[in-house]
C-alpha cells in the first residue's frame, strides 16, 4: 500500500533466500503530518468564533451547530496532536473518546433542532451564506491538506473524517440558506441540522468501531 494513503509498507528478510513484506499502518509520526494539524487547528478554532457569532446574529442553527463541531474538532485535533508517538493502546482511547465526543455532539444539535423548531424564528439567510461559505472554504483546505494522511490508525483516520464531514456539512448549510431565502421558512435551517447530527452520529460510530479494534489487538 502507498504511503501516500497513510501507510508505511516495510519489509523484513527471511534468511538468505528472500524476503516477506509487511505494512504497518500510519500513526502520525511525521514532521509534515503534525504541522499540518497544527494549521487546522488554529483555522477551526477561528472558525468557531466566526460561526457561533454569526449563528447567534442570525438566528441559524445550522450555523451554530457548525460552530460546534468547529469547536470540537479544534479539541480533538488538539488531542491526536498529543497522543502522537505515544503507545497503540493509548492513541486508540484517544480516538474512543473522540468518537464520544461526537456523539455527544451529534446529540446535542439533535435535542436542539427539535427543542427550537417552536422557538426560534426565521434566519437571516445572507449571514447563513456568507459565513457557511468562509467555513466551507476553511474545511475543503483542510481536507485538501490532509488528503495524503486520509487513511491510518483510529487516531489518524478520525482527523480525516471530521474534516470531510464538515465541508459536508457546509454545503448542507449554503443549500439551507438558499431554501430560507426562496421559501422565508425555518424547516430547512432545522432540517440540515438534524442531518448534520446523524452525520456526526454516523462517524462516531466508525470511530468507536475502529477504536474498539485496536484497543483489543493492543
Amino acid at each position: 500500500m502507498a504511503t501516500s494513503c497513510g501507510t508505511q509498507k516495510t519489509q523484513a528478510s527471511t534468511g538468505c533466500c528472500g524476503c516477506s513484506s509487511g505494512t504497518v499502518t500510519f500513526d502520525g509520526t511525521d514532521r509534515r503530518y503534525r504541522q499540518v494539524l497544527w494549521v487546522i487547528i488554529v483555522l477551526n478554532a477561528a472558525m468557531f468564533f466566526v460561526e457561533m457569532g454569526g449563528g447567534l446574529a442570525s438566528g441559524s442553527l445550522a450555523l451554530q451547530a457548525d460552530s460546534l463541531d468547529f469547536a470540537g474538532d479544534a479539541m480533538t485535533y488538539g488531542l491526536s496532536l498529543a497522543v502522537i508517538g505515544m503507545a497503540a493502546a493509548v492513541r486508540a482511547k484517544a480516538a474512543l473518546l473522540k468518537g464520544l465526543s461526537l456523539g455527544l455532539i451529534a446529540a446535542y444539535i439533535l435535542g436542539s433542532a427539535l427543542y427550537r423548531t417552536f422557538v426560534v424564528g426565521v434566519p437571516e439567510p445572507l449571514t447563513m451564506g456568507v459565513i457557511g461559505i468562509a467555513a466551507l472554504a476553511v474545511n475543503l483546505g483542510s481536507v485538501a491538506l490532509l488528503w495524503k494522511w486520509r487513511e491510518g490508525d483510529a487516531n489518524v483516520r478520525s482527523v480525516w473524517l471530521c474534516s470531510r464531514n464538515d465541508a459536508i456539512g457546509n454545503l448542507a448549510v449554503l443549500f439551507a440558506a438558499g431554501v430560507v431565502a426562496v421559501t422565508g421558512t425555518k424547516w430547512a435551517d432545522l432540517a440540515v441540522a438534524a442531518l448534520m447530527s446523524c452525520l456526526f452520529l454516523q462517524t462516531s460510530f466508525q470511530v468507536i468501531r475502529t477504536a474498539r479494534g485496536e484497543l483489543a489487538a493492543a
